[in-house]
């Protein structure tokens, strides 16, 4: 069972930078692909980023150009660095395996953007 925890949320003005980070404990984590997921009040979770094995990386749209998801597996961590936040990036942001979740989520971590 691999748990996960979440890190490096805060509050920031629009156009600022966050790096979060996720800390993966149990057997698991170098051998499938990650994602990072976030969640909005009143909105459903939805995928944000994900980076393969080999890192390949795949971005939402709505991210691209903005965020870099990254991996170091020696260290069973994964980032992901945010730069240019927009209020609409506002959510608690979770990572898990992708495209089939773990059962266990962390307890997220909050990016709060203001306007």
């Amino acid at each position: 069972q691999v748990q996960l925890v979440e890190s490096g949320g805060g509050l920031v003005q629009a156009g600022g930078s966050l790096r979060l980070s996720c800390a993966a404990s149990g057997r698991g984590f170098s051998i499938n692909a990650m994602g990072w997921y976030r969640q909005a009040p009143g909105k459903q979770r939805e995928v944000v980023a994900t980076i393969s094995t080999g890192g390949v990386t795949n971005y939402a749209d709505s991210v691209k150009g903005r965020f870099t998801i990254s991996r170091n597996t020696a260290e069973n961590t994964l980032y992901l660095q945010m730069n240019s936040l927009k209020p609409e990036d506002t959510a608690v942001y979770y990572c898990n395996r992708y495209p089939t979740f773990w059962l266990a989520w962390g307890q997220g971590t909050q990016v709060t953007v203001s306007s």
